[in-house]
Order: structure tokens, then C-alpha cells, then sequence
């Protein structure tokens, strides 16, 4: 059996993941915590639902305790994202025995007031979105020069959303970066120009079976038309009746027009994506989470990153665009060893990127009613 204690962790680091129930390592874990423990540079290729935030969280806290480092400075592509590493990392600074460290979560969407006004203390980790970072950069509200370990999760979303002009601008504004790490689902040619920029040694690592879906995830398909997908959906919820879900659209307007027309029909459910004001989405998300709404409608980009204890289904209303989006998707639920079920209703026109995911993942999924 695999234990952080094993991992040459600080004592009080351990005493804290202990009070939090965390005693394992992960794949991701155990091959990520030991070279960033040695400030190696990183860009390590995992799926989502392995542990990968806490395998970078870890190493940082114990760096930062152990004064290896001072200055974190972690970008994440969303908001929800953010938000969602900067609770991990107060969940393991809270139960710190008489040690000081001090994080900030920076996003848009918000007051930035507040935000100008916790930087004037000595902050030590900061979690930001790259556009409201700038801000802040701008205003000289945050001073970059001596942050020297970087990370930049959900990296080849960053690049796909477009960030890449920002995420320049905002290292360059560090003198020395000791550390850079970037987290990605995929490793493309874009990854490794932007990772050799600022690391031309840096390394690659990549979790074992990246690309396979955990046992604890089953799957099923069902072949349906667009005139029946709606009734489909509605008789397979009423049959799973699931714990909590998030069925995935493809588009904004979609996801609005299947919000309404299960509110309608009785659901209990609520929707999430980039039109939706941030103070809202942080509201309907602390309801889902608090188990108030049983069904989540959202956006791949709107659910980039979420974190939901409990999650037991996922229902692709529309099918992923690539296989890569359908890992992603379902990862959302049977994380970290937690059973759940991921079901996705596929037309024809589904059917090439759906055999591309038999591909990707190495196995067949069994087509109902076809």
C-alpha cells in the first residue's frame, strides 16, 4: 500500500492530509509529488479525476513550509477552476500547526476591491485567471518580479481558449522562474513550444493508462434521433434516477433550451455557462454541491475543471465533439475510486467521432437500440 508518508513529505503537511482523510497517492501522485519536490520544471500529461490538483498542491505547501519556495503563482483557464483550487489549498493550509501561508484566489466577475485590498499583505500563492490577472498587473496591484514557480493547469485548454498572448505577457513579467509546471489532458506540438519557452530542459511525464476509463466508470450509449432525444433522456433519468448528474450540451442556447424544457416537465435542475453572471454560477454550483439541485445543464467550458463530491452520473445530451471531450466529460464522475455512470445519446452524425472514441480508449461500447 502506496502512502504520502512514504513521499518524504513535511510532518506537518502529513498531519494535515491525514485530518483531511487524504493517506493514498494516486498514479498521478506518486509520479508527479517527487520531482516537483526537487523542483524539477514538469509537463505532465493526465486525465481528469486522477489527482492532479493535489499533485501539485502538495509539493507547493511542502516547498513553501520547507522555504525551497515563497512565491507561487498558479493560472487556471476558468473561474469555477479557481475557485475550486483555491478551496483545496485551504483545506490543507487550514490544518497547518503554527504555520503562516498565505493564498489568494484572483477571477473576474467580482469586485476587484477586495481583491486590491487582501494583495497588500504578503501573499504567497496565488490562483488567477490570466484576464484578471493582467488587470491587476496593470494597476500594479500585483508585482510578479520575484514569483519563481509557476503553474499552469488545464493547459491545453488555455491555449484553446485562446490565452496564449496572456499567459506570455504575464511570465514575462517574472525575473526568474525557478519552476514551471503545466498540466494538460493532451501534449501537442502548441504544449511543448510553450513549455521549451520557458524550460528548454524541462521534463515529460505522463500517468499510466491516460487515455483508458477508470473500472470504476461504467458506460452506456443510446442511439436515438434528434425528434426523440428530448423523451429519451427523460425516460433514462426517470430509470437512473440519478444522485446528482451534469448533462452536457453543446452550445449555450442549448443547454438553455433543455434547462427549461426539464423544469417544465418536473426536474429538478438548474444551468451553468459563460453567459451566466459569475455570482450566479458560484450560487447554482454551492446549491448543486449542497445537494439542493439534483441536475446540472451546462457547457463543456462552463464544467472545465469541476470537482463535485458525489457526482454519480453524466449524461452527454449531445455527443462530445472529440474523443478527448468525451474523456474529459465522463471523468467529471468515478473519481478516485468512487463508482458512477456515464451515459451518452449519439445520432448518426455522431457516429465517426464515437467510433474515434472506441479508438482513443481501446474498447467497445455497446450501442442500445442500433
Amino acid at each position: 500500500m502506496n502512502y504520502f508518508s512514504n513521499l518524504n513529505l513535511n510532518e506537518n503537511l502529513l498531519h494535515s492530509l491525514s485530518k483531511n482523510g487524504i493517506n493514498n497517492p494516486t498514479n498521478i501522485q506518486n509520479l508527479i509529488i517527487p520531482r516537483l519536490l526537487e523542483s524539477q520544471s514538469l509537463v505532465a500529461k493526465s486525465n481528469t479525476g486522477t489527482g492532479k490538483t493535489l499533485a501539485f498542491i502538495i509539493p507547493i505547501i511542502n516547498n513553501i513550509i520547507e522555504n525551497k519556495t515563497k512565491s507561487v503563482l498558479i493560472l487556471a483557464p476558468t473561474r469555477e477552476l479557481v475557485i475550486q483550487i483555491y478551496n483545496e489549498f485551504e483545506k490543507i493550509i487550514h490544518r497547518l500547526n503554527d504555520i503562516d501561508i498565505n493564498i489568494i484566489s484572483i477571477y473576474g466577475g467580482k469586485n476587484i476591491q477586495p481583491q486590491i485590498n487582501k494583495l497588500k499583505n504578503n501573499i504567497n500563492i496565488i490562483v488567477a485567471t490570466p484576464g484578471r490577472l493582467l488587470d491587476h498587473i496593470h494597476r500594479k496591484t500585483i508585482i510578479l518580479k520575484d514569483y519563481d514557480t509557476v503553474v499552469i493547469d488545464e493547459a491545453d485548454q488555455m491555449l484553446l481558449m485562446g490565452f496564449r498572448g496572456e499567459i506570455d505577457l504575464i511570465l514575462n513579467e517574472i525575473k526568474k522562474i525557478n519552476q514551471i509546471v503545466l498540466l494538460s489532458a493532451t501534449i501537442d506540438s502548441k504544449i511543448k513550444k510553450l513549455a521549451y519557452k520557458f524550460n528548454p530542459n524541462i521534463n515529460f511525464v505522463s500517468s499510466e493508462a491516460n487515455e483508458s476509463i477508470p473500472d470504476t466508470i461504467h458506460q452506456k450509449c443510446y442511439f436515438t434521433t434528434d425528434r426523440n432525444k428530448f423523451d429519451d433522456l427523460c425516460k433514462i433519468l426517470d430509470e437512473d434516477n440519478p444522485f446528482l448528474a451534469i448533462i452536457f450540451c453543446r452550445t449555450k442556447a442549448r443547454v438553455d433550451s433543455l434547462e427549461l424544457k426539464l423544469g417544465q416537465a418536473g426536474y429538478n435542475c438548474d444551468k451553468i455557462h459563460s453567459d451566466i453572471s459569475q455570482s450566479k454560477r458560484e450560487r447554482i454550483l454551492k446549491n448543486f454541491r449542497d445537494m439542493k439541485i439534483q441536475l446540472l445543464i451546462s457547457t463543456d467550458l462552463a464544467a472545465r475543471g469541476l470537482d463535485i463530491n458525489g457526482l454519480s452520473h453524466i449524461y452527454n445530451y449531445d455527443f462530445p465533439e472529440s474523443p478527448e471531450d468525451y474523456i474529459h466529460r465522463i471523468g467529471r464522475t468515478g473519481r478516485i475510486g468512487k463508482d458512477g455512470i456515464a451515459c451518452s445519446f449519439i445520432t448518426e452524425k455522431n457516429m465517426s467521432v464515437f467510433e474515434n472514441v472506441e479508438k482513443l480508449i481501446k474498447n467497445k461500447i455497446n450501442i442500445i437500440n442500433k
